[in-house]
Parts: structure tokens; C-alpha cells; sequence
């Protein structure tokens, strides 16, 4: 981890703990004492649970994108893939950071970089696919609620729909359209001609012969419908799991008379808007959102803030935590077949 990654996580910490802080400021702490005797932490390690089996679900995706008749990763790289993406999502904003951060782990597990990012951009594509499917049924059951009760936040969701079919949309015209790449290229290379004139050629053949792997790759994986069906299968599961984690920490506080399917496209629709913040990990909108919407299912402010403060050490703080450990750890070469 650079020294720079290191600073945005203090700074992403500290603004977290104030936030936490600044929650808990009007709660009372005697309330909240007998709130946490009644809190049943089981329901809780299963949502530290879920969170665990999303992580595996996604390191299956994955081996399943990697893994062919010449090469094969091992569960060891194929677990810090999705590790490190927690850590470069949750520092960066929009999340932009987690696809270089996977494409260095895979580097470093020695995969070419042009495959690798075909894989990346192959899994980001399913994953934000499945956002895309996840919302719309999310739309159907909550959408009414947050227009009824929440008009600002009715038009944060059908932003943060557009903004995800625009990304899938962009990804697609990236990887199937060899132009349009190129064409990217030589835009950002202009700078580097003009600064390193001498390097410039070399590594623009370079980068070159990686984006001519980068497509064959991208044309091959498509094309591969076995592969590409069983990532859709396991990212919507993995999905389902993650989206599942508020109504597991619900169960925990007591709150058993709720709707599981009300409380999981809330979650979802949380998760779209928080797309639209551009502070890293969405800080701040999240915890708004998510005390706008699970309000009504809380008795009382103690437990609705206990509640936030648990969704959010689960669904981001850990998952960065974890990448922090993984990134750290070496890569074991990738076993290659003969040809």
C-alpha cells in the first residue's frame, strides 16, 4: 500500500468515526445500554457472515473468468482479487479505484495484462448487470415508498440507474470496439509524446500488443456462453446475499415482524444511490440513506444509529480492513498448462 492509499484510509476512517460520533450525540446512552443486553449478536456474525460468503462468491467468479485449459489461479489469488478491490473502491471516489487494484493483484499472479483486463472489464460488466436486474426488481417493490415519502431520494435512484446502464453501456463500446480504444490511447499518449518523446514509441507498441490481447480476449470470453452463464448465476446469488445483510442485523436488534423482500430493495436502492456520491465509499450519503429508509422499522434513534453504524463496519469498513491484509500478502504464481 503507497503512502498516499495509506493517508485517504486514516482520512476515510476519521470522517467515518465522525460521522458515528456525530449520530450517536443525541442518544441516550442508558437506552442504548438496554438496547444492546436485548440485541441477539448470532443474527449479527450471520451478517458478518454473508458478507464473507459474498467475497468467496465473487473470488469464484473470478477463477471461473481465469481459470481455462493453459492457466489456472489459485483460491489464494483468486480471494485476494475481490479483497483489494474493497480496499481500492472503498479510498477512491466512485469507486474507481478497485479495477487497478485488481489488475495489479492479477499481474502479480502473472497474468498477462491485456487478458486481465479483458476479465475485469468481462466481470464488472456482469456485475453491473446484475445491479442493473437487482435494481428493477427493487424498483417494482420500494420505489412507491421513497416517491411517496422521499422525493428528493425517488430522483437520486433513477439517476443512479442511468448512471450504471451508461457505465455497462461504455464498458461494452470499450471491449468490442477496437477503434474506439485506440483512439482513447492516443489521446492519453499525446502528453507523453510531448514529454517523453524518447519512451513514448516503445511503450506505445507495448500497450499496443496488450490491447490487441485485451480484445481477442474480450471476443473469446463472449463467446464462451458456459463460463459466462455460471459467472451470472453466482454474481446475482452473491448479490443476493450482500443485498440481505440489513435485514440479518434487523433480526439481530429484535426487529422480527419485517419484510424481507421490502427490507432487501431498500438495500438495493441504497446501494444505487450511494453510486452518485463522489466521496469515497459513497461516506455520508450512505448513512443518510440508510437512516431514511430503516427508520421505520427501528424503535427508537439509539438502535437505528447502532444499526448504521454495524451495516457500514460489515458492508465497508471490513471489506477494506481485509484488502489492507491481502494486498499485502504475496502472489502465488498462476499454473500453466502445456498448449
Amino acid at each position: 500500500m503507497t503512502k498516499r492509499n495509506g493517508i485517504v484510509f486514516v482520512i476515510m476512517l476519521l470522517i467515518g468515526l465522525g460521522i458515528f460520533y456525530w449520530s450517536f450525540r443525541t442518544v441516550n446512552l442508558h437506552e442504548f445500554a438496554q438496547d444492546l443486553r436485548q440485541t441477539n449478536w448470532w443474527w449479527l456474525l450471520v451478517a458478518v457472515g454473508a458478507m464473507v460468503i459474498y467475497l468467496l462468491l465473487e473470488a469464484v467468479v473470478v477463477k471461473v473468468f481465469v481459470n481455462d485449459a493453459h492457466e489456472k489461479l489459485s483460491w489464494k489469488d483468486a480471494i485476494r482479487v475481490p479483497l483489494v478491490e474493497q480496499f481500492g473502491n472503498g479510498i477512491t471516489p466512485f469507486a474507481t479505484g478497485g479495477q487497478p487494484m485488481q489488475m495489479i493483484t492479477m499481474a502479480q499472479a502473472g497474468i498477462d495484462p491485456g487478458r486481465a483486463g479483458s476479465i475485469l472489464l468481462m466481470k464488472f460488466v456482469v456485475y453491473q448487470g446484475m445491479i442493473v436486474v437487482n435494481f428493477i426488481l427493487a424498483l417494482v417493490i420500494g420505489y412507491q415508498y421513497i416517491a411517496d415519502k422521499l422525493h428528493a431520494w425517488a430522483i437520486f435512484v433513477i439517476l443512479g440507474f442511468l448512471v450504471h446502464l451508461a457505465v455497462i453501456l461504455g464498458l461494452l463500446l470499450v471491449m468490442y470496439w477496437p477503434a474506439l480504444t485506440n483512439t482513447l490511447v492516443q489521446w492519453l499518449f499525446k502528453p507523453i509524446q510531448r514529454f517523453k518523446p524518447d519512451k513514448a514509441t516503445a511503450w506505445r507498441e507495448t500497450v499496443d500488443a496488450k490491447i490487441v490481447n485485451f480484445h481477442q480476449e474480450s471476443v473469446r470470453m463472449s463467446h464462451d456462453w458456459p463460463a459466462l452463464w455460471r459467472a451470472i448465476v453466482v454474481t446475482f446469488f452473491q448479490m443476493m446475499v450482500y443485498y440481505l445483510i440489513p435485514y440479518f442485523i434487523l433480526l439481530g436488534l429484535g426487529v422480527s415482524h419485517v419484510n424481507v423482500i421490502l427490507v432487501t430493495a431498500f438495500h438495493i436502492l441504497i446501494v444505487m444511490v450511494i453510486s452518485l456520491f463522489p466521496i469515497p465509499g459513497g461516506t455520508g450519503g450512505a448513512e443518510a440513506g440508510f437512516a431514511m429508509l430503516f427508520a421505520q422499522f427501528l424503535p427508537n434513534a439509539a438502535l437505528l444509529v447502532f444499526a448504521m453504524a454495524i451495516w457500514r463496519l460489515i458492508t465497508y469498513y471490513m471489506g477494506m480492513f481485509a484488502g489492507i491484509l491481502a494486498f499485502s500478502l504475496s502472489a502465488d504464481k498462476i499454473e500453466r498448462g502445456k498448449e
